[in-house]
């Protein structure tokens, strides 16, 4: 089951599990804590969490939910920020490992997680989202499990502040606004490209991309359909289809139908494909194309997916935290 960003309040979250960003004496607190207590049922909650009673940074224990929409409550307890020379980038690791364990012990399919320790406790919200990304991926190349990550800051704030310049440039650089004046800049282009190439300049557009296949390869598998395609590409790359689907944050029971001739993906989807099976640009519009679609320079979800193609980066979860910044629509979930 994938991995999901999600714009929320935890305590709505119809899920199995949610996770508290808890203290030690797992006494009620303030923010998230506080606003989890308040709609679990105060009293009931902080008496399940006396008779426990303590719990180790880095660790985490389980509760009823009570009132709330889950099932339980998971409390999970991140470290303080000192700066980063003081294992704080395990203890978090280890928070979010210990509750996914704890809600796979309990019989949970769902969870929903905070970002834990970026609060009160002072970690750096960029950092806090990597180190909890990495301890969910890890989790789910082994585990089926719907997991989500609730963000309730601006979506910006969460990546690093190079990233989101450099991918912006990049969007600047390729985007094609062609919604204020449609007529105006489709009359334009034809005469931008005769000025760039009396120039010698480059246009905005795709950049070329190296390992571009032969004509004869192309015309090779003209009458492929996606899945065909899809098939053909995961023999290639020698890799399993339970690699494939699980580094591109798809559902089992969704790839299993993904297989089948005839199957159209969402445009989402055949991106999360490509990414999994490491396409080149070349590669992912040819994919793509077997589904009906392209990539745009007038749609910034496509100038990111392109810019990450380009720049030979293939997590899927560091590209959906980017989609996320930028308030676009995520691969895969």
């Amino acid at each position: 089951m994938p991995f999901s960003l999600v714009r929320n309040d935890i305590v709505n979250m119809r899920v199995d599990a949610i996770v508290n960003a808890a203290n030690s004496s797992l006494a009620p607190g303030g923010g998230v804590c506080g606003a989890i207590f308040a709609a679990a049922g105060r009293t009931a909650l902080d008496k399940a969490c006396r008779a426990i009673g303590h719990c180790d940074v880095g660790s985490a224990v389980i509760t009823p939910g009570f009132d709330l929409p889950a099932r339980y409550v998971i409390h999970a307890v991140g470290p303080i920020w000192q700066g980063g020379s003081r294992g704080e980038a395990d203890l978090l690791h280890s928070c979010y490992t210990r509750a996914l364990h704890l809600a796979r012990e309990n019989g949970c399919e769902s969870i929903a997680f905070p970002l834990i320790s970026s609060g009160i406790f002072g970690y750096p919200k960029p950092q806090a989202l990597r180190v909890a990304i990495n301890a969910i991926e890890e989790f789910l190349l082994k585990y089926e499990m719907q997991v989500y990550l609730v963000i309730f800051d601006r979506a910006a704030l969460l990546i690093s502040e190079r990233l989101y310049e450099n991918i912006q440039r990049y969007i600047d650089d390729r985007y094609v606004e062609l919604r204020a004046f449609p007529r105006q800049a489709a009359e334009a282009l034809p005469h931008a490209r005769q000025r760039a190439e009396q120039a010698d300049l480059p246009l905005a557009a795709p950049c070329a991309t190296p390992g571009k296949r032969s004509l004869d390869d192309l015309l090779g598998h003209l009458d492929e359909s996606f899945s065909r395609m899809l098939l053909r590409l995961i023999d290639e790359k020698g890799m399993t289809d339970v690699e494939v689907y699980k580094r591109a944050n798809l559902d089992r029971k969704l790839f299993s139908k993904i297989r089948k001739e005839g199957y159209n993906p969402s445009k989402q989807t055949a991106l999360a494909l490509a990414i999994a099976l490491r396409l080149n640009l070349d590669e992912t519009k040819d994919l793509l194309g077997r589904a009906g679609y392209a990539l745009s320079h007038s749609n910034k979800f496509d100038i990111i997916i392109e810019y990450f193609i380009e720049e030979g980066v293939y997590d899927i979860f560091e590209i959906n935290e980017a989609l996320f910044a930028f308030e676009q629509r995520l691969l895969g979930a």
